[in-house]
């Protein structure tokens, strides 16, 4: 993917070293409409004054502006932070960690993901299910329907399956049905590829799509069943250990 350069000026210009700053919404999931917003997450690192004194550093940044006429978002956590959101059940942070659209990285980035193994488990199956519910509710209720929330539904759900089969977080969906090879989700991803961010779905069978929606809430439901992924992440130490030495760098 070409990438503009805007989106590396705007990393270059926040306070605080990265760990790493990924891509991730519609882009990171295979269909961005022409007029998609860039979605840039990533983690940095508070200096080790503004976390043990009383002035604080800021724990979460957020800037959401229109930079060389494109619309970005930008949401980065402290590293102590997004290691506590990995040792829950939080499909969000794992999927930036491991997005392949990378607009900073480090040795300490190659270094998390393979600890975050670890922060995968079983469990992970109720972000997808519950992100799916919400996506499919606003797909349900709007006159006319729009194409994105339709694909959530069908990303979150097949991510969620993949993983419990797996253990591997793939987040895009022309990847994902390359496996599961839903004959509808090409179509889906082209007239959103084609259209506005919010375009709308003409003649669009909901019967049908309920009864996929629910096909692959079971589909997710046995593959939770089933998983051998574990029940609890065992990473905390080594997430520890990282923290510490993250930190220590930052002494002068």
């Amino acid at each position: 993917m070409n990438l503009p350069s805007s989106l590396h000026t705007i990393i270059q210009q926040q306070p605080y070293p990265f760990l790493f700053a990924t891509i991730s919404g519609s882009h990171l999931y295979g269909f961005p409409s022409p007029d998609s917003d860039y979605d840039l997450r990533g983690v940095h690192i508070l200096p080790a004054i503004e976390v043990v004194g009383l002035d604080e550093g800021n724990e979460t940044i957020e800037i959401s502006q229109v930079f060389d006429s494109l619309e970005i978002d930008l949401v980065t956590h402290d590293v102590k932070k997004f290691f506590l959101l990995l040792l829950k059940k939080n499909g969000y942070v794992l999927e930036q960690l491991y997005s392949p659209l990378i607009l900073k990285t480090s040795p300490e980035h190659q270094e998390l993901k393979s600890i975050a193994q670890d922060c995968i488990t079983r469990h992970h199956s109720h972000h997808y299910f519950g992100f799916a519910a919400t996506q499919w509710k606003l797909f349900a209720q709007e006159k006319p329907p729009r194409v994105k929330p339709l694909l959530y539904v069908y990303r979150v759900l097949l991510t969620g399956i993949y993983l419990m089969q797996t253990g591997i977080l793939e987040a895009n969906l022309i990847t994902l049905n390359e496996v599961f090879n839903l004959p509808y989700i090409s179509d889906l991803i082209d007239q959103k590829l084609a259209g506005a961010e919010k375009s709308t779905l003409s003649n669009v069978n909901l019967v049908f799509h309920q009864q996929e929606y629910e096909r692959l809430r079971t589909e997710l439901q046995a593959a939770y069943e089933a998983s051998t992924l574990p029940e609890a992440p065992t990473a905390k130490a080594a997430l520890n250990d990282l923290l510490l030495r993250l930190r220590m760098k930052t002494f002068v």
